[in-house]
């Protein structure tokens, strides 16, 4: 049995927390560390039974609780190598880090976590596929535009935790952003549109799907109402009746959501490609 449940998701945060047998992750840590150990208290859960953290990018919304969580905790955090470069001088704290190419399978407990570049603003950001116990979960946040490559990794996934950042129509007629930050939200490496998501879970939509977890909604140019008839309607129109889409909330955590197979899990035949490090900002320097 695979669960995850998002501590928040929006621009002022992202962490989800995700757990396959006995191996528990959280996938980014963009809240503060106070409200991370609150919010995974909510869920029964304390940080000390993280075996990691995985990291798709940079950005603070993703990576802000890193340093004061780990100010205590040995807890391994997994990023690809221009990730951790981009991090490591921010951080005061010794990191446990553990670098990953993208690309490339590797191998976490219970889990075989495949890691994928996607196209946005950062430095080398990357989506998760995480297969465990014959179930497979999607993970993309934060991205411009739709690839094939990503299209290929979300097919046959159980669930999908996706962002559908803004509508297109609410975007345009904000007053609040000036001109260039629209820009960059709708261009091919800023953030996904509900339409923009709609079609692609409408593309690798399968029988397996259950749920859809819908993130980093726009507090003005989107709402969770008008995210998930977007998406429903898309999957629907597309013969999938069955298949439940939430929005994920920027101030409190989702409940679990629980996901099992009747496939049994498969060998893993990859090779885990992970290099360790634990580094002090003056040693990452010299990296």
């Amino acid at each position: 049995m695979m669960r995850m449940a998002v501590l928040g998701s929006g621009s002022a945060g992202n962490a989800t927390l995700v757990q396959c047998g006995s191996t528990l992750v959280l996938v980014d840590a963009g809240l503060s560390a106070k409200q991370l150990v609150l919010r995974m208290a909510m869920l029964g859960i304390e940080p000390e039974q993280l075996d990691a953290i995985l990291l798709t990018h940079e950005h603070s919304d993703h990576a802000r609780g890193i340093d004061v969580l780990l100010r205590n905790r040995e807890i391994a955090v997994y990023s690809n190598a221009l990730t951790r470069e981009a991090l490591g001088h921010k951080m005061k704290s010794r990191i446990p880090w553990r670098v990953f190419r993208s690309g490339q399978e590797f191998d976490l407990g219970d889990l075989s976590i495949q890691a994928f570049k996607i196209p946005h603003d950062a430095a080398e950001p990357v989506g998760f596929v995480l297969n465990g116990l014959g179930t497979r979960l999607s993970l993309l946040s934060d991205v411009g535009h739709v690839t094939h490559l990503m299209r290929e990794h979300l097919k046959g996934s159980h669930a999908i935790y996706v962002e559908a950042n803004y509508d297109e129509e609410l975007l345009e007629r904000d007053t609040k952003r000036p001109w260039a930050t629209k820009q960059r939200i709708s261009s091919r490496h800023g953030h996904l549109s509900n339409n923009q998501t709609a079609t692609l879970l409408s593309e690798v939509a399968c029988e397996k799907l259950s749920l859809v977890m819908l993130s980093h909604l726009s507090s003005d140019c989107n709402c969770p109402d008008l995210a998930s008839r977007t998406i429903s309607e898309s999957l629907r129109s597309g013969g999938h009746h069955k298949v439940q889409v939430q929005c994920a909330n920027q101030h409190q955590p989702t409940e679990w959501h629980e996901f099992t197979s009747s496939t049994p899990p498969t060998e893993s035949t990859s090779v885990s490609e992970v290099e360790e490090y634990s580094t002090t900002p003056s040693l990452f320097d010299a990296f």
